[in-house]
C-alpha cells in the first residue's frame, strides 16, 4: 500500500490572504467567515486521488497537520471523510474521526523528557509582555501562542530553554515550543509501522514538514521551502508555474500510477 501524508495549510488549502485565483471553493468557515479555500483544480485532483483510494485500496491519503482536532474538524474538503488523520503535529491519530487512545498515550510517553522544558516555556510566555494571544498547552503535547516581535521571542526562549529536547520557532506571529520527539517525521515512521505501508509519499510547505518530507520514501516540497533548505535527493519540488497544491497532486498521481 502507498500512504500519502499531506500537510493542509498552504499545501492543500490556502487562507483568504493568499491569491489562488478566482476559481476556488471555500473549505473552512470560522465565526461565520470564509477563511480557507482550495482551487477547483485541486478539488478535481484530490477527488481523483480519493476515488483511486476507494477503488484500488492500494493508496491511503492521510492529512498530517499541526492543527488541533477542533481546528481540523472545521475543514470540509468535499471529498468524503478520511479514514486516518494525524493532528497535533502527529501526536494524535484520528481513526474514522475518533481519537486513537493508544497512539496518544504513546505520544505522551515519547515526550516525557521534554515536560519540564514545556512547563518552563509556559511560565516564560505567561510573563512575556509581547504575547498577544492566549497561552495554549495543546493536548499536553506542545506549547502555542502568538506574539509581537516573534523572532525576538523565539531567540529569547532558545537562550532560556534546553534546545536539545525542544524546538522553538515561529510561523508569522505564531510561536511554538515542541518536543523534538514530536514531529511529523516521527509520526510518519510510526504510521508506517501502524499500517504496514510499502511506500510513503509526503508533501508540505513549512518548517513543520521538513522531517516528514525526509522520512518519506518520496517527499514533495513547496518550491519556497526547497529554496530555504537543502533536502536529500528523495525530496523534489514541482513546477512553480501552477499553484503548489495542483502541481503536487499531479505528482502524487503520477507516482501512484508508476508504483502500482
Amino acid at each position: 500500500m502507498i500512504v500519502f501524508h499531506t500537510d493542509l495549510d498552504n499545501t492543500l488549502i490556502y487562507s483568504y490572504k493568499h491569491d489562488i485565483g478566482s476559481q476556488k471553493c471555500c473549505v473552512e468557515i470560522y465565526r461565520e467567515r470564509e477563511i480557507s479555500f482550495i482551487t477547483q483544480e485541486t478539488y478535481r485532483l484530490l477527488e481523483k486521488l480519493m476515488k483511486q483510494e476507494k477503488c484500488a485500496n492500494q493508496l491511503l491519503v492521510v492529512p498530517t497537520t499541526t492543527r488541533t482536532i477542533e481546528q481540523y474538524q472545521r475543514i470540509n474538503l468535499g471529498v468524503g471523510a478520511f479514514s486516518y488523520v494525524l493532528v497535533c503535529n502527529g501526536g494524535v491519530l484520528l481513526v474514522d474521526g475518533k481519537e486513537d487512545e493508544k497512539w496518544y498515550q504513546d505520544s505522551l510517553k515519547r515526550i516525557r523528557n521534554s515536560i519540564e522544558e514545556l512547563h518552563k516555556a509556559l511560565e516564560l510566555l505567561n510573563r512575556d509582555m509581547r504575547r498577544i494571544f492566549e497561552l495554549r498547552f495543546i493536548k499536553s503535547l506542545f506549547v502555542f501562542t502568538k506574539c509581537e516581535q516573534p523572532e525576538a521571542v523565539v531567540e529569547d526562549l532558545k537562550g532560556l530553554l534546553n534546545t536539545e529536547v525542544v524546538d522553538v520557532f515561529h510561523n508569522g506571529t505564531k510561536v511554538y515550543v515542541i518536543p523534538k520527539t514530536l514531529n511529523k517525521g516521527i509520526a510518519v515512521d510510526r504510521f508506517r509501522d501502524y499500517i504496514c505501508s510499502d511506500f510513503v509519499i509526503a508533501a508540505g510547505d513549512s518548517i513543520f514538514d521538513i522531517s516528514m518530507l525526509e522520512a518519506a520514501d518520496q517527499g514533495i516540497a513547496a518550491p519556497e521551502l526547497a529554496q530555504q533548505y537543502s533536502f536529500s535527493q528523495k525530496v523534489i519540488y514541482p513546477s512553480t508555474e501552477k499553484v503548489y497544491a495542483e502541481a503536487m497532486l499531479e505528482t502524487v498521481l503520477a507516482l501512484a500510477k508508476r508504483y502500482n
